[in-house]
């Protein structure tokens, strides 16, 4: 962090915009601030999954696009590139993986886990993607992948789950 970056809690309880990129407070967590950002991303979850589909998508694009401004205008303020509590990425993230589950608590903590699996190892390409871009669509798209990687395989457990 640069001398003139103000402290995270600091910028967390003075600007809404970093407010937001905190996962609402959730990243400011000393202990794991993703997967508490992630737990933060439940409840609004179950929300957005009682949703019709053509409006669900449109508001996770509207969070995906607002997450690059709002997750590179914080990390910039803080003098950091994706400092590990801004948590708004993984929020989307898990929206996303929750989407392609059923409401249930067993389906969703099945989400929960493969997201965070896949976003803590970054397995190939999500850390090459981390990696190449930068700024908040760089914060942001690394995330999205390692969702994609979990609903690729909630999607094969659930077709394991039907065949037997």
């Amino acid at each position: 962090m640069s001398d003139s970056a103000p402290s995270a809690r600091k910028l967390v309880f003075s600007d809404p915009l970093a407010f937001l990129a905190f996962g609402l407070g959730s990243g400011l967590s000393p202990w794991a601030p993703g997967t508490m950002g992630t737990l933060a991303a439940v409840p609004i979850a179950i929300l957005l999954k009682l949703l019709p589909v053509a409006v669900f998508w449109p508001i996770l694009l509207l969070a995906f696009l607002a997450g690059i401004g709002i997750c590179d205008r914080t990390s910039k303020r803080l003098g950091q590139h994706d400092p590990g509590g801004i948590v708004w990425d993984e929020m989307v993230a898990y929206w996303l993986t929750a989407w392609f589950v059923p409401l249930n608590w067993a389906w969703l903590l099945a989400a929960f886990v493969a997201f965070r699996f896949f976003d803590i190892l970054k397995p190939w390409p999500i850390r090459r993607v981390e990696k190449q871009f930068g700024g908040g669509f760089g914060i942001m798209i690394d995330d999205i992948v390692a969702a994609a990687y979990a609903v690729l395989v909630l999607e094969g457990a659930a077709f394991l789950l039907q065949s037997v």
